[in-house]
């Protein structure tokens, strides 16, 4: 291949160029490309470089990253460097690569608006759409998951772009060698914790063996995905034009729809509402329970959706409570009576000491706090049969309000359920010490 890359970013589109620079072989195959191209035009680039804090070897990174762009000023290339550390961690339960992703999204926007970049380019290639199109196929994702990276999608005014993300692999690693550039090596890329490192060292040369052209078609198998989409968002355009207002979604509308178009109407429109893709559970939940009579709600994102004559609207968390929420918590112990304040849940469990009909205190030493995911079943008597959660609750007539809060299980045992309370499985012989449990939440409809 020749000296140089194609340009990744044409000098009219922006003042400033940023690239998002790791220190990496990618990474930093991608911005001396850029400072190539921009050299003519005399175009400033600025390399942004995000310091996670994950690694023992984070600072020696940052310093190896700040000398690089040193060096090449020494050279003439007009560019400069902007790091930002990470303040937040990641919370119990947290997927470390997820939090990662988003906060290091959110520091490279908040860096690139302080340097008067309107432009941020990232260094994805071709392999790593075909990786992305795996792992979310593993992810039982839709449509949407399986585009995998848009090439270029515009956020709070930042326009990002994956210039290279056509680009095989090895003419990035072909590329390095011709301008013998020197980049870290990631450790924490050997780490088989993260489910893309797994794909890369297990799975995928294996793949290649079996299918050689398996990077190629898996990344043009994304771009179908992308362009349908595209067609799902302008058909979920034409039909919330005729459904969606000020009042909220009208529900009457979109009942006339067919099933699909349904679901992917009400997908874009609480995409729409909450900056965030629904989860597929509550699609679900809603295809059973959203046309019934009267009010309900379900809780999304700490905030609140509400039914309401004959429209659907979400509350924001800030119109709900007083603060939003921090995430829900994911264990708890109980050893005696009392109020449990569970912020994260929007509510408290309050423990009550009984003779019997109570789960016994030492079940409770430490217990699992979970949403509703489906397949749960509850046992709602004695010589009575277990039965799914939905069941139960349509038994019960309990309004969708009445069932938020989080499942309580111990050792894998379903302890309890709001609205339903004890599992007829769980309660305590005569003499033991024994506690019934009530969820208190703290947001009412």
């Amino acid at each position: 291949m020749g000296r140089c890359m194609s340009p990744p970013v044409s000098a009219a589109t922006s003042a400033c160029v940023a690239v998002a620079f790791s220190g990496g072989r990618d990474s930093t195959a991608l911005l001396h490309a850029t400072l190539v191209s921009m050299r003519e035009a005399a175009t400033p680039v600025v390399a942004l470089h995000i310091h996670h804090g994950l690694s023992a070897h984070a600072d020696t990174w940052e310093q190896r990253c700040r000398e690089q762009c040193a060096g090449w000023v020494a050279e003439g290339f007009l560019v400069s460097f902007a790091s930002c550390r990470l303040s937040t961690r990641p919370q119990p339960g947290d997927s470390i690569e997820a939090w990662a992703r988003r906060e290091r999204y959110a520091a490279l926007g908040r860096l690139a608006r302080a340097c008067g970049a309107e432009v941020v380019l990232l260094a994805h290639h071709r392999r790593d759409q075909a990786e992305t199109l795996i792992l979310q196929a593993l992810r039982s994702a839709g449509v949407a998951g399986l585009a995998g990276m848009p090439r270029a999608i515009e956020r709070d005014g930042i326009h990002w772009l994956r210039p290279w993300l056509d680009t095989p692999r090895s003419t990035i690693e072909a590329y390095v060698r011709s301008q013998d550039l020197s980049y870290i090596d990631d450790d924490s890329n050997e780490d088989e914790r993260y489910a893309r490192n797994r794909l890369r060292r297990s799975v995928w040369p294996a793949l290649v063996q079996a299918f050689p052209d398996a990077e190629q078609a898996l990344a043009a198998a994304a771009a179908w995905a992308q362009q349908a989409q595209a067609c799902l968002d302008e058909m979920a355009t034409d039909d919330l034009s005729a459904l969606a207002g000020p009042a909220g979604l009208q529900l009457a509308g979109l009942q006339r729809l067919s099933a699909v178009r349904q679901v992917n109407a009400l997908r874009a429109w609480l995409r729409r509402q909450t900056g965030a893709a629904p989860p597929a559970s509550l699609l679900v939940r809603l295809g059973e329970e959203l046309f019934g009579p009267g009010a309900a709600s379900w809780p999304l994102l700490r905030g609140m959706l509400r039914r309401h004559r004959g429209y659907l609207k979400w509350t924001h968390p800030a119109a709900v409570g007083s603060a939003v929420r921090p995430p829900a918590e994911a264990q708890l112990h109980i050893r005696r009576a009392g109020l449990h304040r569970l912020p994260g849940w929007g509510g408290a469990l309050r423990v009550v000491r009984v003779k019997e009909g109570g789960v016994p205190l030492a079940w409770l030493a430490q217990v699992e706090l979970r949403a509703r995911w489906g397949g749960e079943r509850f046992q709602a008597g004695l010589g009575r049969p277990a039965r799914s959660l939905k069941k139960q609750f349509q038994a019960a007539a309990l309004a969708s309000w009445e069932r938020a809060g989080p499942l309580v299980f111990s050792g894998g045992q379903l302890v309890f359920v709001p609205g339903l309370g004890i599992d007829a499985r769980v309660i305590g012989l005569p003499g033991q010490a024994q506690v019934t449990l009530t969820w208190e939440p703290s947001d009412r409809p």
